[in-house]
C-alpha cells in the first residue's frame, strides 16, 4: 500500500491521503472580496483528488495584505465573498478546505508580482506598513511603524476575529503563517525584531507575540477544529533565525496543543541564500520531525511522486505539500496515484477519463451507457 495515499488525522480531520495543496497567492482579490477567479481557481483544485486544500494567504486585515489584490477575511463582506465560493466548491466536492490566515507586516504594500512586486508608498496606492521595529525590508525602502502595545493588541484580535470568520464558514482546518517573512515571523528572527521590551532580545521574548497570537485564536474556535502553524525553519542569513531556534518554537506549539506544523524556510531577508534544489526543504521537516511528536508538513521543490512517496515512508515528514507543483499540473495526485499503484477521489462526471491500463485509480467508479 502507498504511504502516500494513506488515510492520516488531523486531530478529528480525517483526510484520505497524504497530499496537501499549499496555499497560494493568486492577487485577484477585489478590496479583499473573493472573485470568480477564486471560484474557477479553487474548484478545479478542489477535484485534484489530494488530501487537503489550504486557501491562500488570507489577510487578517487591510493593511495586513501583501497586495491590494490579495485575500482578506476581515469584514461581512469579504466574509459573504468568501463565503459564495466555499459553497459552489463544496457542491461538488467533499475535500477538506483550510485557510492560511496571515498578516504581511513589512512586506505588504507590495505590487502584484507580475507588475514588480515591489514596494508601494502611500503616495503611489500604497499605505503605512508596521512590524516588530522600524527595519525595512530591504536598503532603500519606507521603514515601517513600530507596533506598539494597542498596535499589538489590535493584531491579536484582527486573527481572533478572521478566525471566527472562518470557523462560522465552516472551514476545516486553520493555519496561522508565520513564515516568509510576514508579521509573525518577523517577530522571531533577530533580523527583524531590534525591541528592547518583551517582546523581543532573547529566544523567549521573540516567540512571545507569535505564541500569543497561537493562544487567542486556539481560545476563540470550537474545541475539534485543527490549527496549526506555517513557519520558516531557516532565513538562510548567518545570525538569522535557524533550525535550533525553530524546533523551541515548535515544542512550544507542541505544548499548546498545535494540530500539526508546515515546514517551510526564508522571505524574511534579500540577503537568503537558498541552496535551491529537488525537495530541498524536507531535510529541515526531517529535523522537526525528529524533535517533535506534532504532525509536520513537509514542502519544497517535490514534483515526482516517487519523491513525495518516499518522504512519507521515510518518515521525513507525515505530509507532502505541492503549490507550484499543482498549479502546473492540477491533477498531480491522479498521475501520483497511477504511478504508485493507488486509488485517487474523482468527481464522476470525469469517471470516463480513466485510462484502459488503470481500472481502478479512480475510487468507486463505475460507468454504464445504452
Amino acid at each position: 500500500m502507498s504511504a502516500l495515499f494513506s488515510p492520516f488525522d488531523l486531530g478529528r480531520l480525517r483526510l484520505p491521503n497524504r497530499i496537501v495543496i499549499a496555499p497560494m497567492c493568486q492577487y485577484s482579490a477585489e478590496d479583499g472580496r473573493a472573485t470568480d477567479w477564486h471560484l474557477i481557481h479553487l474548484g478545479q483544485l478542489a477535484l485534484s483528488g489530494a488530501g487537503l486544500l489550504i486557501i491562500e494567504a488570507t489577510a487578517v486585515s487591510p493593511e495586513g495584505r501583501i497586495t491590494a489584490g490579495d485575500l482578506g477575511l476581515y469584514s461581512d463582506d469579504t466574509e459573504a465573498a468568501l463565503g459564495r465560493v466555499l459553497t459552489a466548491v463544496r457542491r461538488y466536492s467533499a475535500m477538506p478546505i483550510g485557510i492560511q490566515l496571515g498578516h504581511a507586516g513589512r512586506k505588504a504594500s507590495s505590487q502584484a508580482p507580475w507588475d514588480g512586486g515591489q514596494l508601494l508608498a502611500p503616495e503611489a496606492g500604497g499605505w503605512q506598513t508596521v512590524a516588530p521595529s522600524a527595519i525595512p525590508h530591504a536598503a532603500g525602502e519606507l521603514p515601517p511603524v513600530a507596533l506598539d502595545a494597542a498596535g499589538l493588541e489590535r493584531v491579536r484580535e484582527d486573527f481572533v476575529a478572521a478566525a471566527r470568520r472562518a470557523a462560522r464558514l465552516g472551514i476545516d482546518l486553520i493555519e496561522l503563517h508565520c513564515a516568509h517573512g510576514y508579521l509573525l515571523h518577523e517577530f522571531l528572527s533577530p533580523l527583524a525584531n531590534q525591541r528592547e521590551d518583551a517582546y523581543g532580545g532573547t529566544l523567549e521574548n521573540r516567540l512571545r507575540f507569535p505564541l500569543e497570537v497561537f493562544d487567542a485564536v486556539r481560545a476563540a474556535l470550537p474545541a475539534g477544529l485543527p490549527l496549526g502553524v506555517r513557519f520558516s525553519a531557516t532565513d538562510w542569513v548567518d545570525g538569522g533565525w535557524d533550525v535550533a531556534q525553530s524546533i523551541a518554537f515548535s515544542a512550544a506549539l507542541q505544548a499548546r496543543g498545535c494540530s500539526f506544523l508546515h515546514v517551510s524556510s526564508g522571505g524574511l531577508s534579500p540577503q537568503q541564500k537558498i541552496p535551491l534544489g529537488p525537495g530541498y526543504q524536507i531535510p529541515l521537516a526531517a529535523a522537526i520531525r525528529r524533535a517533535v511528536q506534532t504532525p509536520v508538513i513537509g514542502v519544497g521543490l517535490v514534483t515526482e511522486a516517487e519523491q513525495a512517496e518516499a518522504i512519507v515512508a521515510d518518515g521525513e515528514a507525515d505530509l507532502v505539500a505541492l503549490a507550484r507543483g499543482m498549479l502546473y499540473d492540477p491533477r498531480w495526485p491522479w498521475h501520483a496515484a497511477a504511478r504508485l499503484g493507488a486509488q485517487v477521489q474523482a468527481p464522476p462526471q470525469y469517471w470516463r477519463s480513466q485510462p484502459a491500463e488503470h481500472k481502478a485509480l479512480f475510487t468507486g467508479a463505475r460507468i454504464g451507457q445504452r
